[in-house]
């Protein structure tokens, strides 16, 4: 669980409750024994920041990413193994990298930050994607971290040329009689010419396959990615899109987003510049990304709007909550963290909520949006794809909830927001992470915060 980048800088801790503070069930912060022992793990400060942690359900071991290294712990923080993954020589404007294509750019030696860590439980490798060469990724054998494998011959091993921690979000999708898939989603810093913002991925056996990260399906025409067109950076000149959260669930494939678009103002002549929290799903098996949908989401309490997204979690409702939401205990429900407003990305303000999504009244949206368009009703609602409004054409054809879509009418953008339920507000220490799981019938959330509390 993040918390605050100050906090987080150098230390990784936990304890048997985690806990700070709690709420009472009249909305009041109850302090809990403030000396409650921690077991923490201080890394080298000249290294840097941690910047990603994945915890192996089967064993309690921690693999930690940080700037140049990656640590395997002990349930207890006691250091493992540790693997190193940097500096080496670079330069981030070379595109592609020196080893596809020669550099004319000055090398110098640069610091890899971790951008995603994946366990990838039926191979039992580690999948550690780094910042130097345009985000190339090693896969390390769980048990010592030995590399297994680097692809970066080809284009396709490069994912992204954004160095930010945060930049890269995958979902692994597993198969018991082929190759597993992996789904990418990362921001592309104006470079669409070279990265996807979203595309799928080969996850083959072989660590060292030549058929590692080759796109599921590539032709001439169609691939298994979405591009964002140049001609969207002339309207949006700093458009990307962030992603924030990722998970399977049934057929689907889920990213939860943060994306700037403009707007006009009511009783304004001239447009501004917002962002727009959205949910974004494909199907498993659309190798054409034809089941490409987004929809935005957000969530309003006392009539003040919360729309930027910082975190979120998938958990199942459990049998007490599940009666209030009227679902079964066993559905998919989205724990997330909105700060207040939506001009802010950069500089979120302090009032943040936590909000739930049914996932499955998200999908029934969805649904709707799909029968309507395809009976011929709107455009597409996806200007940033498309840049100019498309009509969405009729077909006559049953849509159920598990449609992967055709070549026509996608992508497709829902216009409507789907609104979560608010379940608790912070004014004054914004929320910036969220964990949930079920406990005898009840739904549990710890929330960690920007000073570096935790919400339980």
């Amino acid at each position: 669980l993040i918390m605050s980048p100050a906090m987080w800088k150098w230390t990784c801790l936990v304890s048997h409750l985690l806990l700070s503070t709690t709420v009472s069930p009249h909305g009041r912060q109850q302090p809990l024994h403030p000396k409650r022992p921690f077991i923490t793990f201080t890394g080298d400060q000249a290294e840097g920041n941690f910047n990603h942690l994945v915890v192996d359900e089967r064993t309690g071991h921690i693999y930690l990413g940080a700037v140049n290294r990656i640590y395997k712990l002990s349930g207890d923080l006691k250091v493992l193994v540790t693997h190193e993954t940097g500096p080496d020589e670079d330069n981030p404007k070379c595109y592609p990298p020196k080893v596809v294509q020669t550099c004319n750019e000055p090398l110098t030696l640069t610091n890899n930050i971790n951008k995603m860590l994946l366990i990838d439980y039926k191979e039992d490798r580690l999948i550690a994607c780094g910042s130097l060469y345009q985000g190339i990724c090693k896969f390390l054998r769980l048990d010592d971290l030995f590399k297994l494998g680097e692809p970066f011959h080809k284009k396709e091993h490069y994912l992204s040329g954004v160095n930010d921690s945060g930049s890269v979000f995958g979902v692994i999708v597993s198969y018991s009689n082929m190759d597993d898939k992996l789904f990418i989603a990362t921001a592309v810093d104006g470079k669409p010419e070279y990265f996807p913002t979203i595309s799928s991925r080969k996850l083959t056996k072989n660590s060292e396959a030549d058929g590692m990260f080759a796109y599921v399906f590539h032709d001439e025409f169609v691939a298994s990615m979405i591009k964002i067109p140049s001609d969207t950076f002339t309207i949006i000149p700093d458009f990307d899109i962030y992603y924030i959260y990722g998970f399977s669930s049934g057929n689907f494939v889920y990213f939860l987003t943060l994306q700037p678009e403009m707007i006009s103002p009511p009783g304004s002549t001239t447009k501004e510049q917002v962002y727009t929290s959205k949910l974004v799903r494909l199907c498993k098996e659309d190798t054409a990304f034809n089941s490409y949908v987004e929809v935005p989401i957000g969530c309003e309490k006392n009539g003040v709007e919360y729309r930027l997204l910082q975190a979120a979690y998938l958990s199942k409702a459990g049998a007490i909550l599940a009666r209030s939401l009227g679902v079964g205990p066993e559905d998919d429900i989205l724990f997330t963290v909105f700060s207040k407003g939506q001009k802010r990305k950069m500089k979120s303000l302090d009032e943040s909520a936590l909000c739930i999504f049914v996932l499955k009244k998200i999908n029934d949206r969805i649904k709707d949006r799909l029968q309507s368009c395809y009976r011929g009703e709107g455009t597409l609602d996806l200007a940033w794809l498309k840049v100019k409004d498309i009509p969405c054409s009729s077909a006559l054809l049953t849509i159920d909830d598990n449609f992967c879509g055709l070549d026509m009418n996608a992508p497709l953008g829902v216009s409507s927001m789907v609104r979560g339920l608010p379940i608790f507000t912070e004014d004054g220490d914004r929320m910036t992470s969220v964990i949930a799981y079920v406990y005898k019938n009840h739904s549990l959330a710890f929330v960690g915060t920007k000073s570096g509390k935790l919400k339980k």
